[in-house]
């Protein structure tokens, strides 16, 4: 799957309000974030290949100028011994012409070398931005994950609670407390309903014992007082 591809498929993710209906967004984007990651490694690895291209084009680019500038010290050097009598002069020019060959050939390499330090150079700067990239887009979705979690979080904890509060209002707390209003008018209509009840059922000598409720103790002072007086124990002033 390509990046940008994958970026897009991030980005619709995130946008997705609807959660449970589609894919987890959170899974989708920490694996698109794995993705790029993955991504990033081979793209370092490819940055360190031609790079390292390029230095080889660059070294290569000094040995040949200095391979140039020995061959060419060198055909001077023949020419020089030739002049001062020290090697034959036909000689010097057959190996002093051999020498300038060989420092065109040299010149030559250099060109070539300097075109593919060029083009090394210009693709490790094309690589190079591309790292950028995406370096930036996953430090970007790893902020944008967190937040997502975060809402996630209380999303979550807010359906819950308006859940258990509809639950509360609609059959729970409000249903109950009804139901004990109805008990506590029903308990007390049947206490009275006892009462009476129980009044209906007294019989007369209920009637007379409740109509003579104290007149055993006024009986029994009088009986003491009787007493006393049979012991000769009357009170005196």
């Amino acid at each position: 799957m390509g990046i940008f591809k994958r970026l897009f498929k991030i980005g619709e993710s995130e946008a997705n309000a609807a959660i449970d209906k589609l894919e987890d967004p959170i899974k989708l984007t920490e694996q698109g974030i794995r993705d790029l990651k993955s991504d990033l490694d081979k793209s370092l690895q490819a940055l360190a290949e031609v790079k390292a291209m390029g230095i080889r084009a660059r070294n290569e680019v000094k040995a040949s100028e200095a391979k140039a500038r020995d061959y060419e010290e060198k055909a001077v050097l023949l020419l020089k011994r030739a002049q001062s009598g020290n090697l034959d002069p036909a000689e010097a020019d057959r190996l002093a012409t051999e020498a300038l060959t060989k420092k065109e050939e040299a010149l030559k390499d250099v060109e070539r070398a300097k075109g593919e330090q060029a083009h090394f150079e210009t693709n490790v700067a094309q690589l190079d931005q591309n790292v950028k990239k995406i370096r930036s887009t996953i430090s970007k979705y790893e902020n944008e994950l967190k937040t997502l979690k975060a809402r996630v979080k209380v999303s979550s904890a807010t359906k819950k609670l308006n859940k258990q509060m509809a639950q509360i209002d609609s059959s729970s707390t409000v249903s109950m407390l009804e139901r004990m209003k109805d008990k506590v008018a029903e308990d007390e209509a049947l206490a009275e309903s006892y009462g009476e009840i129980a009044n209906e059922s007294k019989t007369l000598d209920d009637e007379i014992d409740k109509a003579l409720e104290g007149s055993g103790s006024i009986k029994a002072s009088s009986d003491l007082e009787a007493l006393k007086a049979k012991l000769g124990m009357e009170k005196k002033d």
